[in-house]
Protein backbone atom coordinates (compact mmCIF):
# COMPACT_ATOMS: atom_id res chain seq x y z
CA UNK A 1 0.00 0.00 0.00
CA UNK A 2 2.83 2.33 0.93
CA UNK A 3 4.67 1.64 -2.03
CA UNK A 4 1.75 3.01 -4.35
CA UNK A 5 2.75 6.88 -3.17
CA UNK A 6 6.15 7.78 -4.79
CA UNK A 7 8.47 10.95 -4.36
CA UNK A 8 11.55 12.58 -6.50
CA UNK A 9 14.42 10.45 -5.79
CA UNK A 10 16.39 13.86 -6.14
CA UNK A 11 14.75 15.70 -3.35
CA UNK A 12 16.73 13.22 -1.21
CA UNK A 13 19.64 15.53 -2.20
CA UNK A 14 19.27 18.21 -0.24
CA UNK A 15 18.51 16.16 2.98
CA UNK A 16 22.01 14.28 2.40
CA UNK A 17 23.96 17.73 1.96
CA UNK A 18 21.86 18.36 5.96
CA UNK A 19 23.68 15.21 7.16
CA UNK A 20 26.71 16.23 5.43
CA UNK A 21 26.62 19.37 7.57
CA UNK A 22 25.90 18.05 10.50
CA UNK A 23 28.93 14.95 10.16
CA UNK A 24 26.27 12.47 9.20
CA UNK A 25 27.16 9.15 6.96
CA UNK A 26 25.05 10.14 4.61
CA UNK A 27 25.53 6.39 2.71
CA UNK A 28 25.64 4.10 5.58
CA UNK A 29 22.21 6.24 6.85
CA UNK A 30 20.71 5.33 3.38
CA UNK A 31 21.53 1.79 3.73
CA UNK A 32 20.50 1.35 7.06
CA UNK A 33 16.50 3.12 6.05
CA UNK A 34 16.97 0.11 2.97
CA UNK A 35 17.65 2.81 0.64
CA UNK A 36 20.25 2.24 -2.16
CA UNK A 37 22.54 5.67 -1.84
CA UNK A 38 22.65 4.97 -6.02
CA UNK A 39 19.08 5.93 -6.69
CA UNK A 40 20.29 9.68 -6.18
CA UNK A 41 22.14 9.29 -9.24
CA UNK A 42 19.41 7.32 -11.51
CA UNK A 43 17.53 10.53 -13.27
CA UNK A 44 13.49 10.56 -12.68
CA UNK A 45 13.81 7.56 -10.48
CA UNK A 46 10.88 7.19 -7.25
CA UNK A 47 11.33 6.00 -3.62
CA UNK A 48 8.24 5.89 -1.42
CA UNK A 49 7.09 8.19 0.34
CA UNK A 50 7.37 6.06 3.65
CA UNK A 51 10.96 5.42 2.87
CA UNK A 52 11.70 9.33 2.32
CA UNK A 53 9.96 10.23 5.74
CA UNK A 54 11.89 8.04 7.34
CA UNK A 55 15.35 9.10 6.29
CA UNK A 56 13.56 12.95 7.05
CA UNK A 57 12.79 11.44 10.60
CA UNK A 58 16.12 9.75 10.92
CA UNK A 59 17.91 13.45 10.52
CA UNK A 60 15.33 15.17 13.07
CA UNK A 61 16.95 12.10 15.17
CA UNK A 62 20.38 12.29 14.66
CA UNK A 63 21.00 15.78 14.96
CA UNK A 64 18.37 16.96 17.83
CA UNK A 65 16.70 19.71 15.19
CA UNK A 66 13.26 20.28 14.87
CA UNK A 67 14.14 22.99 12.10
CA UNK A 68 15.00 20.43 9.48
CA UNK A 69 12.61 21.50 7.12
CA UNK A 70 14.77 25.21 6.79
CA UNK A 71 17.57 23.31 6.45
CA UNK A 72 16.49 21.07 4.01
CA UNK A 73 14.53 24.38 2.24
CA UNK A 74 18.27 26.23 2.64
CA UNK A 75 20.20 23.60 0.23
CA UNK A 76 16.79 22.77 -2.46
CA UNK A 77 17.10 24.32 -6.09
CA UNK A 78 14.85 24.11 -8.53
CA UNK A 79 16.87 21.72 -10.84
CA UNK A 80 16.09 19.31 -8.11
CA UNK A 81 12.42 18.50 -9.77
CA UNK A 82 14.11 17.19 -12.94
CA UNK A 83 12.53 18.76 -15.98
CA UNK A 84 9.64 20.39 -13.95
CA UNK A 85 12.60 22.87 -12.45
CA UNK A 86 13.90 24.47 -15.16
CA UNK A 87 10.25 25.15 -16.72
CA UNK A 88 9.49 27.13 -13.88
CA UNK A 89 12.90 28.62 -13.84
CA UNK A 90 11.90 29.94 -17.07
CA UNK A 91 8.40 31.22 -16.01
CA UNK A 92 7.23 34.69 -16.92
CA UNK A 93 5.72 34.80 -12.68
CA UNK A 94 5.52 33.33 -9.63
CA UNK A 95 1.88 32.62 -10.12
CA UNK A 96 3.09 30.96 -13.70
CA UNK A 97 5.43 28.78 -11.96
CA UNK A 98 3.02 27.50 -9.09
CA UNK A 99 0.53 26.62 -11.82
CA UNK A 100 3.32 24.81 -13.30
CA UNK A 101 4.10 22.82 -10.08
CA UNK A 102 0.40 22.35 -9.82
CA UNK A 103 -0.29 20.97 -13.17
CA UNK A 104 3.05 18.83 -13.29
CA UNK A 105 2.95 17.90 -9.66
CA UNK A 106 2.88 14.08 -10.43
CA UNK A 107 6.57 14.60 -11.66
CA UNK A 108 7.80 15.58 -8.32
CA UNK A 109 5.13 12.82 -6.53
CA UNK A 110 1.58 11.48 -6.70
CA UNK A 111 1.39 12.14 -2.73
CA UNK A 112 -1.49 15.22 -2.92
CA UNK A 113 -3.27 17.16 -5.06
CA UNK A 114 -1.98 20.73 -5.58
CA UNK A 115 -4.02 23.84 -6.90
CA UNK A 116 -3.31 27.24 -7.11
CA UNK A 117 -6.32 29.77 -6.56
CA UNK A 118 -6.91 33.55 -7.33
CA UNK A 119 -9.05 34.77 -4.39
CA UNK A 120 -9.39 38.31 -3.89
CA UNK A 121 -5.91 40.10 -3.34
CA UNK A 122 -4.12 36.77 -2.70
CA UNK A 123 -2.82 33.64 -4.42
CA UNK A 124 -3.33 31.01 -2.40
CA UNK A 125 -1.29 27.65 -2.83
CA UNK A 126 -2.85 24.54 -1.57
CA UNK A 127 -1.84 21.29 -0.39
CA UNK A 128 -4.32 18.39 -0.16
CA UNK A 129 -2.15 15.25 1.28
CA UNK A 130 -3.69 12.28 0.05
CA UNK A 131 -4.56 9.29 2.31
CA UNK A 132 -3.73 5.39 3.06
CA UNK A 133 -7.03 3.54 2.43
CA UNK A 134 -6.27 0.86 5.32
CA UNK A 135 -5.19 3.72 8.11
CA UNK A 136 -7.30 6.75 6.65
CA UNK A 137 -3.74 8.63 8.20
CA UNK A 138 -2.14 11.24 5.57
CA UNK A 139 0.38 10.35 3.05
CA UNK A 140 3.08 12.88 4.13
CA UNK A 141 3.58 12.76 7.83
CA UNK A 142 4.26 16.71 9.83
CA UNK A 143 7.35 17.27 8.91
CA UNK A 144 6.79 16.25 5.46
CA UNK A 145 4.22 18.55 4.81
CA UNK A 146 6.30 20.96 6.52
CA UNK A 147 9.21 20.85 4.35
CA UNK A 148 7.06 20.94 1.12
CA UNK A 149 5.61 24.60 2.28
CA UNK A 150 9.34 25.81 3.16
CA UNK A 151 10.53 23.92 -0.34
CA UNK A 152 7.56 26.06 -2.22
CA UNK A 153 8.73 29.11 -0.28
CA UNK A 154 12.40 29.01 -0.80
CA UNK A 155 12.19 28.58 -4.31
CA UNK A 156 9.58 31.43 -4.42
CA UNK A 157 12.07 33.75 -2.56
CA UNK A 158 15.16 32.34 -5.36
CA UNK A 159 12.72 33.42 -8.35
CA UNK A 160 11.21 37.30 -6.78
CA UNK A 161 14.25 37.72 -4.15
CA UNK A 162 13.88 37.88 -0.24
CA UNK A 163 11.16 40.32 -0.41
CA UNK A 164 8.59 38.08 -0.75
CA UNK A 165 5.37 38.62 0.63
CA UNK A 166 3.36 36.23 2.35
CA UNK A 167 -0.06 36.77 3.64
CA UNK A 168 -0.30 33.61 5.89
CA UNK A 169 0.76 30.18 6.03
CA UNK A 170 -1.87 27.13 6.72
CA UNK A 171 -1.24 23.84 7.99
CA UNK A 172 -3.18 20.81 8.14
CA UNK A 173 -2.27 19.43 11.34
CA UNK A 174 -2.56 20.17 14.79
CA UNK A 175 0.24 22.66 16.34
CA UNK A 176 3.21 21.02 17.30
CA UNK A 177 4.04 20.66 21.47
CA UNK A 178 7.23 22.05 20.78
CA UNK A 179 8.85 25.97 20.06
CA UNK A 180 8.25 26.69 16.34
CA UNK A 181 9.73 30.02 16.56
CA UNK A 182 11.42 28.88 13.43
CA UNK A 183 8.55 28.79 11.58
CA UNK A 184 7.72 32.08 12.59
CA UNK A 185 11.29 33.32 11.33
CA UNK A 186 11.25 31.75 7.98
CA UNK A 187 7.44 32.10 6.54
CA UNK A 188 7.66 35.76 8.35
CA UNK A 189 3.64 35.56 8.45
CA UNK A 190 0.93 34.55 10.32
CA UNK A 191 0.86 30.77 10.84
CA UNK A 192 -2.29 28.84 11.41
CA UNK A 193 -2.92 25.11 12.47
CA UNK A 194 -4.91 22.67 12.44
CA UNK A 195 -6.90 23.03 9.15
CA UNK A 196 -8.08 20.76 6.38
CA UNK A 197 -5.27 21.21 3.92
CA UNK A 198 -2.08 23.10 4.32
CA UNK A 199 -1.79 26.49 2.33
CA UNK A 200 0.92 28.89 1.54
CA UNK A 201 -1.27 32.55 0.92
CA UNK A 202 0.81 35.13 -1.70
CA UNK A 203 0.42 38.31 -2.13
CA UNK A 204 -1.64 38.07 -5.76
CA UNK A 205 -0.27 41.50 -7.40
CA UNK A 206 3.14 40.09 -6.21
CA UNK A 207 3.00 37.04 -7.57
CA UNK A 208 2.24 38.37 -11.12
CA UNK A 209 5.21 40.76 -11.34
CA UNK A 210 7.31 39.94 -14.05
CA UNK A 211 10.51 37.41 -13.33
CA UNK A 212 13.48 38.86 -15.25
CA UNK A 213 14.14 34.94 -16.24
CA UNK A 214 11.28 34.65 -18.11
CA UNK A 215 11.17 32.81 -21.63
CA UNK A 216 7.85 31.05 -22.25
CA UNK A 217 9.87 29.75 -25.48
CA UNK A 218 12.05 27.96 -23.73
CA UNK A 219 9.32 26.97 -21.21
CA UNK A 220 7.24 25.15 -23.83
CA UNK A 221 10.11 23.30 -24.87
CA UNK A 222 10.11 21.68 -21.35
CA UNK A 223 6.49 21.59 -21.19
CA UNK A 224 6.05 19.44 -24.00
CA UNK A 225 8.60 16.99 -22.05
CA UNK A 226 6.49 17.15 -19.17
CA UNK A 227 3.04 16.19 -21.37
CA UNK A 228 5.42 12.92 -22.50
CA UNK A 229 6.67 12.01 -19.69
CA UNK A 230 2.93 12.28 -17.71
CA UNK A 231 1.11 10.58 -20.41
CA UNK A 232 3.45 7.85 -19.96
CA UNK A 233 3.26 6.93 -16.21
CA UNK A 234 -0.59 7.90 -16.40
CA UNK A 235 -1.86 6.38 -19.24
CA UNK A 236 -5.14 7.12 -17.87
CA UNK A 237 -4.75 10.71 -18.22
CA UNK A 238 -6.36 11.37 -21.39
CA UNK A 239 -5.63 15.19 -20.52
CA UNK A 240 -1.97 15.37 -20.74
CA UNK A 241 -1.65 13.05 -23.65
CA UNK A 242 -4.15 15.53 -25.96
CA UNK A 243 -2.72 18.29 -24.72
CA UNK A 244 0.92 16.95 -26.07
CA UNK A 245 -0.31 15.78 -29.44
CA UNK A 246 -1.94 19.39 -30.01
CA UNK A 247 0.97 21.34 -29.24
CA UNK A 248 2.80 19.31 -31.71
CA UNK A 249 0.58 20.15 -34.69
CA UNK A 250 -1.28 23.35 -33.93
CA UNK A 251 1.04 25.60 -35.97
CA UNK A 252 -0.27 23.32 -39.38
CA UNK A 253 -3.74 24.37 -37.74
CA UNK A 254 -5.87 23.13 -34.94
CA UNK A 255 -6.43 18.82 -35.02
CA UNK A 256 -10.41 17.84 -34.71
CA UNK A 257 -11.61 15.58 -32.39
CA UNK A 258 -11.33 12.67 -35.02
CA UNK A 259 -7.86 13.51 -35.84
CA UNK A 260 -6.74 12.62 -32.37
CA UNK A 261 -8.82 10.14 -31.88
CA UNK A 262 -7.34 8.07 -34.82
CA UNK A 263 -3.65 9.23 -33.44
CA UNK A 264 -4.98 7.39 -30.50
CA UNK A 265 -6.42 4.11 -32.01
CA UNK A 266 -9.88 4.68 -30.39
CA UNK A 267 -13.08 5.42 -31.66
CA UNK A 268 -14.50 9.25 -31.42
CA UNK A 269 -16.97 7.85 -29.19
CA UNK A 270 -14.91 5.85 -26.32
CA UNK A 271 -12.70 8.97 -26.54
CA UNK A 272 -15.75 11.39 -25.31
CA UNK A 273 -16.49 8.85 -23.06
CA UNK A 274 -13.30 8.87 -21.36
CA UNK A 275 -12.68 12.69 -21.25
CA UNK A 276 -16.14 13.23 -20.01
CA UNK A 277 -15.17 10.39 -17.03
CA UNK A 278 -12.26 12.50 -16.19
CA UNK A 279 -14.41 15.82 -16.30
CA UNK A 280 -13.37 17.80 -19.79
CA UNK A 281 -13.75 17.41 -23.45
CA UNK A 282 -11.65 17.90 -26.21
CA UNK A 283 -13.14 21.80 -26.95
CA UNK A 284 -11.77 22.35 -23.13
CA UNK A 285 -8.17 21.13 -23.67
CA UNK A 286 -8.20 22.79 -26.82
CA UNK A 287 -9.21 26.20 -25.92
CA UNK A 288 -6.93 25.69 -22.65
CA UNK A 289 -4.08 24.94 -24.94
CA UNK A 290 -4.53 27.44 -27.03
CA UNK A 291 -4.93 30.19 -24.54
CA UNK A 292 -1.99 28.89 -22.03
CA UNK A 293 0.59 29.21 -24.98
CA UNK A 294 -0.60 32.40 -26.36
CA UNK A 295 -0.49 34.06 -23.19
CA UNK A 296 3.27 33.08 -23.41
CA UNK A 297 3.98 34.33 -26.64
CA UNK A 298 2.39 37.47 -25.86
CA UNK A 299 5.28 38.28 -23.82
CA UNK A 300 7.95 37.95 -26.56
CA UNK A 301 8.43 41.06 -28.20
CA UNK A 302 9.80 39.52 -31.34
CA UNK A 303 6.87 37.88 -32.14
CA UNK A 304 3.83 39.78 -34.56
CA UNK A 305 0.56 39.11 -33.60
CA UNK A 306 0.00 37.23 -36.86
CA UNK A 307 2.63 34.74 -35.95
CA UNK A 308 1.37 34.31 -32.94
CA UNK A 309 -2.17 33.48 -34.49
CA UNK A 310 -0.41 31.01 -36.50
CA UNK A 311 1.64 29.23 -34.29
CA UNK A 312 -2.14 28.75 -32.15
CA UNK A 313 -3.34 27.04 -34.78
CA UNK A 314 -5.71 30.21 -36.10
CA UNK A 315 -6.26 30.53 -39.41
CA UNK A 316 -7.04 33.97 -39.75
CA UNK A 317 -6.29 36.88 -37.37
CA UNK A 318 -9.64 37.77 -37.16
CA UNK A 319 -10.77 34.59 -35.28
CA UNK A 320 -7.76 34.92 -33.28
CA UNK A 321 -8.58 38.11 -31.88
CA UNK A 322 -11.87 37.14 -31.05
CA UNK A 323 -10.83 34.10 -29.29
CA UNK A 324 -8.32 36.61 -27.56
CA UNK A 325 -10.77 38.86 -26.32
CA UNK A 326 -12.64 36.05 -24.90
CA UNK A 327 -9.36 34.56 -22.55
CA UNK A 328 -8.99 37.73 -21.43
CA UNK A 329 -11.18 40.76 -21.88
CA UNK A 330 -9.02 42.82 -23.92
CA UNK A 331 -8.07 43.37 -27.56
CA UNK A 332 -4.19 41.28 -28.29
CA UNK A 333 -2.12 44.74 -28.95
CA UNK A 334 -3.83 46.39 -25.89
CA UNK A 335 -2.99 42.92 -23.63
CA UNK A 336 0.77 43.08 -24.97
CA UNK A 337 1.27 46.97 -24.42
CA UNK A 338 0.04 46.87 -20.94
CA UNK A 339 2.16 43.39 -20.51
CA UNK A 340 5.20 44.93 -21.62
CA UNK A 341 4.86 48.63 -19.20
CA UNK A 342 5.14 46.31 -16.68
CA UNK A 343 8.28 44.76 -17.64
Amino acid sequence: MTENFLVLSELLIPLIRVMKEHNIDSEKALQELGIDPLVIEEKSSRISAEKFDKVLDYCIHQTGSNDISIQVASHFHPGMFDVLGYAIMSSNTLQDALGRIAQYNRVISNTSQLSVIEEDASLIFDVDVFTYEDSGSQVLSRELTETTLTIIVQFSRNLIGQNLMLHKVVFSYPKPDYDTHYLSDFFQCELEYDKPTSQIVFDLEQANVQLLGGNPLITQTYEKLLNEFLSRVNRDDLSHVIMAKICDVLPLGAPSQTDIAKQLNMSLRNLQRKLHDQGTSFKDILENTRKKLTLDYIEQKDLSLSEISYLVGFSNTSNFNRAFKRWTGKAPGKYRNQQLKNL
